[in-house]
């Protein structure tokens, strides 16, 4: 009679039968000679398999280890931004749809800002909120570009493409560390006449990794710009509150220096106040639209 235990066998389970076998070994000691007997398992696999989960097939691990795959999908999203233009970078959530009240905020932030600062706006060229400020700049009739990836939470999941921007407009990546670059770089100032800014939509994980390593690479000067990039966190309806509350703890726990992250963006609560920050950091007129008082109208301009 055999046991079974598992063993892997490349991307598979296998349930393994092992066979007994007794075997002896004298062992000596000052008064008497016993032996120890010792069981050996001899194991051979089993026909029967057991799926386990494995990588999608999409992916190809081959190239996800070549430095120089990465650093080639690195020149192109640097590529597409000498074309379209540095601007505006969005960063929010791929799962709020268009019936969702912070999507037509930020169709209505996307446009005032895009006219305004007079440049490109990029996102992640996904749904949601990523598809509200990238329609908003295209109301305002001014240029948008975007870093795809090729799985993201919601809709657009199945294909690389884009369901309504022209290809030459955007970039799938097959590397978020790509895509990564792609957003910081879109947002560097060379020179005054650059009008750059990151706009921190609510949003998931996703969009928190993407706002703190911007953060960051901003806090340690290390974000690649000559000049200053205004950072502005969209806290409609206080959806990101208890993030800032648990930023506070850290400044008491000594993780933070006491109003070191304030100093490095800006929390707005409206449209209406992002926009005049933007204004008063590049001494731009104000915008004087009510419909933006509170950060809310309809997509087709009717005060809600």
């Amino acid at each position: 009679m055999g046991l079974y235990s598992f063993g892997l066998w490349g991307s598979q389970i296998m349930p393994i039968r092992h066979q007994h076998e007794r075997v002896e070994f004298p062992q000596f000691n000052r008064r008497k000679e016993c032996s120890i007997a010792f069981e050996l398992l001899q194991q051979r696999p089993c026909p029967t398999k057991t799926s386990a989960s494995r990588a999608p097939e999409s992916v190809d691990f081959e190239e996800r280890t070549s430095p120089d795959e990465v650093g080639k999908e690195i020149r192109q999203c640097y590529d597409l931004i000498r074309r379209l233009g540095r601007g505006v970078v969005y960063l929010g959530s791929s799962r709020m749809g268009s019936d969702h009240k912070h999507y037509v905020q930020a169709v209505e932030l996307g446009k005032e800002i895009a006219k305004l600062l007079d440049c490109t706006s990029w996102s992640g060229a996904g749904p949601g909120l990523m598809d509200a400020a990238t329609k908003g700049a295209l109301e305002a009739g001014k240029p948008v570009g975007g870093f795809k990836i090729g799985k993201e939470a919601g809709e657009w999941t199945a294909s690389n493409f884009h369901p309504y921007l022209p290809s030459e407009t955007y970039l799938t990546c097959r590397f978020f560390s790509a895509r990564k670059h792609g957003l910081v770089d879109a947002v560097v100032r060379s020179s005054s006449s650059d009008k750059t800014a990151v706009i921190a939509l609510p949003g998931g994980i996703g969009t928190l990794d993407e706002v703190f390593e911007i953060l960051a690479l901003i806090q340690l000067e290390r974000i690649g710009s000559a000049l200053p990039v205004p950072f502005l966190l969209m806290n409609y309806d206080s959806f990101y509150a208890k993030l800032l509350d648990f930023l506070g703890d850290c400044e008491h726990w000594g993780t933070v220096s006491k109003g070191e992250v304030g100093s490095l963006w800006k929390v707005c609560d409206s449209n209406s106040e992002a926009l005049t920050y933007l204004s008063e950091f590049y001494d731009l007129p104000p915008q004087s639209d009510p419909r933006l008082q509170f950060g809310v109208s309809t997509l087709s301009g009717t005060p809600q």
